[in-house]
């Protein structure tokens, strides 16, 4: 939802002065250092390091957008690209949230758990309306937004590192946000083929 309305101004002021900077580098570096900065979120969270843990991720996601702007600024994106950015997004939250679940396995298990079913069927629900969704964006696939997307995820994680004593209601929030995102993107996709087929119709006589 915030990419929707915020990711314009961050293009213009942040993402794009930074590019122009890095011409030389290749995009696929960018999101190694993206993937390698949000794994190690994982031991910063088990060694009790939380600043360092969010400054560790603030760090990835700030990368996962620039490996993107850079790409197209260049015209270097490609499949490959985005293959390789959509598997660095989820082994970085998958990192997240083990780490998240160290902190305290005995009490964080369920919520945990629940947390990564919700992402699986969200990014199931995400690439399935790609694939059979024409792509109008500049991304090299169709984006369907959400009402949780990564930027919404970050901040969630965040929130959690920094108000452990929150957690369990931080991540029962998470999970039925995700849900509901995954719900309303199907339902949308669905209204859209109907919509579609009638518009195709042609009455006969």
């Amino acid at each position: 939802m915030l990419e929707t309305y915020l990711r314009p101004l961050y293009q213009l002021c942040i993402a794009d002065p930074i590019a122009r900077c890095m011409k030389n580098v290749s995009p696929e570096r960018i999101t190694y250092a993206s993937c390698l900065t949000g794994l190690l979120v994982l031991p910063a969270l088990m060694l009790n390091l939380p600043s360092f843990a969010i400054t560790l991720l603030i760090m990835s996601g700030f990368l996962d957008t620039l490996d993107g702007t850079l790409a197209r600024m260049d015209n270097k994106a490609s499949n490959t690209g985005c293959v390789l950015d959509i598997i660095s997004d989820r082994i970085v939250e998958l990192a997240i949230i083990i780490g998240l679940f160290a902190i305290d396995p005995v009490h964080r298990g369920w919520m945990t758990l629940a947390m990564l079913g919700s992402c699986y069927l969200c990014i199931t629900s995400f690439l399935v309306v790609g694939i059979f969704s024409t792509n109008y964006s500049k991304k090299g696939f169709h984006y369907s937004p959400g009402l949780i997307e990564r930027a919404e995820a970050f901040i969630f994680f965040i929130l959690m590192i920094w108000l452990p004593n929150y957690f369990s209601i931080l991540a029962g929030l998470f999970t039925m946000l995700v849900l509901f995102t995954s719900y309303l993107r199907i339902k949308q996709f669905i209204k859209a083929n109907e919509t579609r087929a009638e518009t195709q119709y042609v009455p006969e006589g």
